[in-house]
């Protein structure tokens, strides 16, 4: 279960990014997966081929990957809806081809073992106990961000972005701009949980990355409510809590092998889709304030007119 929990954090970490990019300036990536792929392999590589630092590594699997998105993010965001997704499509296909093939570098499909635990001033994140509470702070500081961003000026030109670029442009807003950084932010945001998935497990092969995994980002963040940080959080643990269920106990009532999850993970989505498509959060939200107007006692006009007969105006 503690593993488990770590998991989750750092999926979060991933679905926040998508919560802010998708949710909130409506730019539709599956492709994040590479972004993930690219901090833990910056990571695994720099520790493990050049013994270089883990603080080290991972900022520089966060600059480089960061540089990355700001470069592919020029020409990709220039692009609408379903066009998009299929270039993200591209860019994580690409990504992981490369994985699979710098077998010089990333050892290929055999993997890359060997990574070391996480150094903190010290003291090594051995424990998982340790390791959990180091996951769940970064988490707490990436929604504080987040949180600061959605409230902000900056959240207000996403949430216009989402609504309308025509009508976001004519108030004299770079709606390019917003978009690129906001992409480049939540590539950041991925390629931090990469570094942090490559220290936990101390092994990554390039099948971690692929596109499915991209589409399972995509579904915790739908799932969750992709207008909500917390929404993002609360996909990501339910997904991953209940592809652990499916993958444990669908095997023992059906003669079923594989990636069961994945059809689990398809079922889910539809009837998300179908019937909440706003997400789990954003829907309960809802749903507590209608059950919250109806308990609420409704003033009588009698009431008014008794009050203010004791209380007369100045």
């Amino acid at each position: 279960m503690l593993s488990l929990f770590i998991l989750i954090g750092i999926y979060s970490m991933v679905t926040i990014g998508l919560s802010l990019l998708m949710g909130y300036a409506g730019q539709i990536s599956l492709g994040h997966a590479a972004f993930f792929g690219l901090g833990a392999y910056f990571t695994g590589v720099l520790t493990t081929s050049y013994q270089m630092s883990s603080w080290i590594a991972l900022i520089v699997g966060v600059l480089v990957t960061g540089l990355l998105a700001f470069v592919i993010g020029i020409p990709i965001l220039k692009l609408k809806e379903h066009f998009l997704a299929f270039a993200t499509i591209g860019v994580n296909v690409i990504v992981f081809i490369l994985l699979l093939g710098l077998t010089d570098i990333t050892k290929g499909a055999a993997g890359l073992s060997g990574i070391p635990k996480l150094n903190l001033f010290g003291f090594v994140l051995q424990q998982e106990l340790s390791f959990y509470y180091f996951i769940w702070g970064i988490v707490v500081l990436i929604v504080i961000v987040s949180l600061n961003i959605v409230h902000s000026h900056v959240g207000r030109v996403l949430r216009g972005i989402h609504d309308s670029e025509i009508a976001t442009k004519s108030l004299g807003i770079n709606v390019a701009k917003f978009k690129l950084h906001i992409f480049v932010l939540s590539a950041i945001f991925a390629a931090v949980a990469g570094s942090m998935y490559a220290h936990f497990m101390n092994f990554i092969t390039p099948s971690t990355f692929h596109i499915l995994v991209s589409i399972q980002f995509l579904v915790m963040v739908v799932v969750g409510g992709s207008q909500s940080i917390w929404g993002a959080i609360a996909g990501a643990f339910l997904m991953t809590m209940l592809g652990e269920w499916v993958k444990d106990y669908l095997p023992l009532l059906f003669d079923v092998s594989g990636e069961v999850e994945i059809i689990v993970y398809g079922l889910v989505l539809i009837l998300v889709v179908m019937f909440m498509p706003k997400g789990l959060i954003p829907t309960g939200a809802n749903l507590y304030e209608r059950v919250k107007d109806k308990v609420r006692p409704v003033t009588r006009k009698e009431d008014v007119v008794v009050n203010e007969n004791n209380h007369p105006a100045d």
